[in-house]
């Protein structure tokens, strides 16, 4: 990478927490730190400061993560202006004098616009405008973020398909996959302590639990086959947990350490993606779909458009959007399995060619290309150092 990419930091702005899932953004990202300075600025925390205050911290990745603080009396109209003060605070201390901004929100863009970066990114890897609680606001910043931006990722196909025309230099780039890490999966290994004593079958589910997940499918089936045990790993968020199905039959294990994953895996005997089809799903890609099946389980999933094509297509998932299908499916799936060296060599033929190194040195390479914006970094002189608190907590 001997271009500007190789040379200038990246300073990314998200709503997603770094340390919440460890997907897309954290795979891409920690890949770019190998070669280059990253700055993850998160949303604001309000309360547990006085003052505004930025902390940050350098994970396992080498990703400097930076986490505004904002004291919960702030008035929403000052919001804007203490998170510009405290962008240009980190782009003055930590010397970013050539940098690249890479957005995953366009809400991002009312504290950033001010900024001068060689290049602008945006890796739209959802549709945010059709998720629960989007601020009307959304759309517009994303059709200005769409005019400043001088390269455009998708997070699948299908979005893709709906936003190709609305950027000059836009592609797609669906979910990959760490094979190595989630191939452990068809290994024997020790069974993790909240998993080892719930009965087979097992049917899994990991991945956030919120509105995009299919919660009266799951009770259904339940009830149709309370031999079946179902497992759900993950965190639940923007719905009541009180709102799930109870049953015996149904297993909440909360969230999970990314590493921790294979060892849920290679206990299931059907992965399955209970995802409801609506607006929140209508783009999705779920990056769950080659992990299940990097650790060679056989896969049942609703009708999501980049689930059908291209593994459903290829007969690699089933797919099914009724109760009644959906069991059938898996009981179907489970049963395959014991034809499962024919299934498994399609499966790694076809997931021969997707990794997360692969996508990112591809994005990489269109980085390289763009022209160099011709102008300076604005340097900041307003600056308090002592605002910036670097390693330790609030």
């Amino acid at each position: 990478m001997n271009s500007h990419c190789e040379t200038s930091d990246l300073l990314v702005f998200s709503h997603l927490r770094w340390d919440f899932v460890f997907q897309r953004p954290q795979h891409l990202l920690s890949r770019h730190a190998k070669y280059r300075r990253v700055f993850y600025f998160e949303e604001p925390v309000f309360g547990m400061t006085d003052m505004p205050r930025l902390h940050l911290r350098e994970t396992t990745e080498a990703v400097q993560v930076a986490v505004p603080y904002l004291p919960s009396s702030i008035k929403p109209e000052d919001v804007e202006g203490a998170l510009r003060d405290l962008v240009d605070e980190l782009i003055f201390e930590e010397d970013l004098s050539t940098y690249s901004t890479w957005y995953y929100t366009p809400m991002a863009l009312p504290f950033t616009r001010h900024l001068q970066p060689v290049s602008v990114m945006f890796d739209k890897m959802d549709e945010l405008s059709l998720f629960r609680g989007a601020p009307q606001s959304l759309i517009d910043m994303e059709s200005e973020l769409l005019k400043r931006a001088d390269l455009v990722f998708t997070g699948g196909h299908s979005i893709y398909e709906a936003a190709k025309h609305s950027h000059h230099n836009i592609h797609p780039f669906p979910s990959s996959i760490d094979y190595d890490h989630f191939s452990q999966g068809r290994m024997s290994l020790v069974e993790p302590d909240d998993q080892v004593n719930i009965p087979h079958p097992r049917l899994g589910f990991y991945g956030v639990v919120d509105e995009r997940f299919n919660v009266e499918l799951l009770k259904d089936m339940a009830t149709l086959r309370p031999d079946w045990q179902f497992v759900i790993v993950g965190p639940v968020v923007k719905i009541d947990p009180a709102t799930l199905p109870k049953a015996a039959n149904i297993h909440y294990l909360d969230k999970k350490d990314y590493h921790a994953l294979p060892l849920y895996l290679a206990g299931w005997d059907c992965a399955i993606m209970p995802f409801a089809l609506n607006d929140s799903t209508r783009f999705i890609s779920p990056t769950k779909t080659p992990e299940f099946l990097a650790a060679g389980k056989p896969v049942v999933s609703t009708s999501i458009r980049d689930v059908v094509s291209p593994y459903g297509d290829m007969k690699l998932v089933h797919i099914a959007d009724t109760a009644e299908e959906f069991v059938k499916c898996c009981d179907l799936a489970m049963k395959e399995r014991t034809e499962v060296k024919d299934w498994m060599d399609k499966v790694d033929s076809f997931l021969s060619g997707n990794s997360w190194e692969m996508t990112f040195l591809k994005m990489a390479q269109l980085e390289k290309e763009l022209p160099k914006r011709h102008r300076e970094t604005v340097r900041i002189e307003r600056i308090t150092p002592t605002t910036i608190s670097a390693g330790g907590a609030i």
